[in-house]
């Protein structure tokens, strides 16, 4: 009987090591896609910063438009092959949550809104005049493990850490 309760927990153990070296990587990869793919769209095309500069929070409202638009082209583009790599992945991670809100804030959030349902007519992938937020919300959910956990065990940062880690324990003995 025992050995029957403990069937289950034998066969997810497997799972569980698989997932700490690729549950993270298919975030990493997703978003990397994304969000590179983002920044590839923003060098190649036309800056439209300077139409929604008003609905930026602050402080990135008292950045000039040109500046905001570089700094968010570069830092998808850097930080979506950042995240591909798992290298400074809780430093990019964070800094994608903080270009996502203001995403949201500024392009897929309501103009308006007057109760909560009117509001959740935003959460869709599409605008039909009620904002589109929800593939953005859906990017900080998959970021936010990102910073919490770090990247994996499949990535620079955890290379990095195993070897500075060595290298301490080295240098103490």
């Amino acid at each position: 009987m025992n050995a029957l309760l403990r069937l289950p927990l034998r066969l997810i153990a497997p799972l569980d090591a698989l997932g700490l070296w690729l549950g993270l990587l298919s975030l990493r990869v997703l978003l990397a896609w994304d969000f590179y793919e983002s920044g590839l769209e923003k060098l190649h095309g036309n800056n439209w910063f300077a139409d929604i500069q008003d609905r930026f929070p602050f402080p990135f409202n008292q950045v000039p438009p040109n500046i905001s638009w570089e700094m968010a082209t570069w830092f998808e583009l850097a930080g979506g092959i950042a995240l591909l790599l798992g290298l400074g992945t809780r430093f990019f991670a964070s800094s994608l949550i903080i270009l996502t809100v203001v995403a949201i804030a500024s392009v897929h959030w309501p103009d308006s809104w007057n109760s909560w349902a009117e509001l959740m007519q935003g959460y869709g992938f599409t605008d039909h005049g009620q904002g589109n937020f929800k593939l953005p919300v859906l990017f900080i959910g998959m970021l936010l493990p990102l910073v919490l956990m770090g990247p994996g065990r499949l990535s620079v940062d955890a290379w990095l850490r195993t070897r500075l880690t060595t290298f301490n324990h080295a240098k103490d003995a």
